[in-house]
């Protein structure tokens, strides 16, 4: 049995500073953008591993299970959801359902402003909740720009933008990652984030126009901005504190959607503000009136999977899919005595014998969920669209494929930075 042990080097300050190195080489590979994000955390990696072994101590089996058990982690709670997100987006573009959405935001409102905080705060906040990691900046600057924004201009838009839903990214990941390695409460994390964030979800859609036009442009929108954000931000607190952590991004974004199309239903700014181009672009292509039929056509794809993710989050379901289909393999490697500096007295009853257990020891369980986990959702929600877009299995097969191959390097990424989180952890580095 092995015991943890906070400081190797007998000082502190020496032992803080080795266990940080991991981070630090990370982190500074990322500023000098010699390496890719995958090869600086593969490195990150290797320095947490050796470090764990050579420094703290840690035995080289247990560190390579602790990094296995960030592979298992990463590849069904992450991966898997990031691939078929990505990959349902790839079906509404192959069909031309992307296209037609754009479109019906450009026919609900032609004010660039309107169409930004539309686009990439309450659509961007929804590919966040979905799919997270980069996802909402990418496919909601693609939006954009299909709209007529510059591409620097609608990536600096999505990235102030993606501030307010990030914690719950990826049907939580970021909430339920921050809890598996601290061993805090879940439910708390999220709804003490459900009280902070509420007041930047308000400020953001001011904070997008802002960038864009003048203070006095900015609050002649107002009554839109206030009911966007301010919907946004009820859904947020209401949802993280009263209901769970997984759908917060998802109700909110959907919340707001709404929220802003009925408000532009019966409200309309006093003048549309466009981009200088825009009067020269309109005048050569007049906008073709798009059918009711022709736009729920177009959204059912994220209406699907809106439904599918909600319905996989339902306890019941939820606890039936886990019960039939989850693999906990219990990482032995991973058993260790923690040092806490606390002592157990008294009698030595099976209770006090569990009590101490509970003190002292910690293990590491894998949840193997390749049907429980929200990617599964999602996937399913890309499929059943794709039927209903009239594509064919074998293409949608070589669409998924290809889908993945766009994908290798966000997904080695992703790989190693768990890996390392989790070695770091159970090393005693962090």
């Amino acid at each position: 049995m092995w015991t943890q042990n906070y400081d190797p080097l007998g000082h502190w300050v020496l032992s803080t500073l080795v266990a940080s190195v991991p981070i630090a080489l990370l982190l500074g590979l990322l500023i000098t953008e010699r390496v890719g994000a995958w090869q600086s955390a593969l490195i990150g990696l290797i320095a947490a591993m050796g470090l764990a072994v050579g420094v703290f101590g840690m035995p080289a089996n247990m560190a390579l299970a602790a990094a296995g058990y960030g592979v298992v982690f990463a590849t069904f709670r992450i991966l898997w959801l990031i691939v078929a997100a990505v990959f349902l987006y790839d079906i509404a573009v192959r069909t031309g359902q992307f296209d037609i959405m754009k479109r019906s935001i450009a026919g609900l409102t032609a004010d660039r402003r309107l169409q930004a905080v539309l686009i990439a705060f309450s659509f961007g906040a929804f590919i966040e909740g979905a799919a997270g990691f980069g996802a909402p900046v990418a496919i909601s600057a693609a939006f954009l720009v299909g709209l007529g924004f510059r591409p620097f201009q609608a990536a600096v838009l999505c990235l102030i933008a993606n501030t307010a839903p990030v914690a719950w990214g990826s049907v939580g990941i970021p909430i339920r990652t921050l809890s598996s390695v601290t061993g805090l409460n879940v439910e708390h994390l999220s709804a003490t984030s459900g009280r902070i964030l509420p007041f930047m979800s308000i400020l953001i859609p001011f904070w997008l126009v802002k960038t864009m036009t003048t203070w006095r442009q900015t609050l002649a929108v107002s009554p839109a901005l206030l009911t966007i954000g301010g919907t946004f931000a009820l859904a947020q607190y209401g949802w993280s504190n009263f209901v769970g952590f997984e759908l917060v991004d998802i109700v909110s974004a959907v919340a707001s959607l709404v929220a802003g199309v009925i408000v532009l239903k019966i409200w309309k700014p006093a003048e549309e503000w466009r981009f200088p181009e825009d009067a020269e672009a309109v005048a050569a292509t007049p906008p073709e009136r798009l059918s009711t039929r022709q736009i729920v056509r177009a959204w059912t794809p994220f209406a699907i999977l809106s439904l599918m993710v909600l319905l996989w989050g339902v306890p019941p379901i939820k606890k039936a899919i886990d019960d039939t289909t989850t693999f906990k393999p219990e990482l032995s490697a991973i058993h260790y005595k923690i040092a806490k500096g606390e002592a157990v007295t008294g009698p030595a009853t099976p209770e006090a014998k569990a009590k101490a257990k509970d003190k002292f020891f910690e293990k590491a369980v894998a949840d193997i969920v390749p049907v429980s986990a929200t990617g599964t959702a999602v996937f399913l929600a890309a499929v059943i669209s794709g039927l209903y877009l009239g594509l064919r299995p074998p293409e949608m097969l070589r669409l998924l494929g290809g889908t993945i191959w766009r994908l290798r390097p966000a997904m080695a990424a992703i790989l190693a930075m768990l890996s390392l989180g989790f070695v770091t952890k159970y090393s005693g580095m962090d």
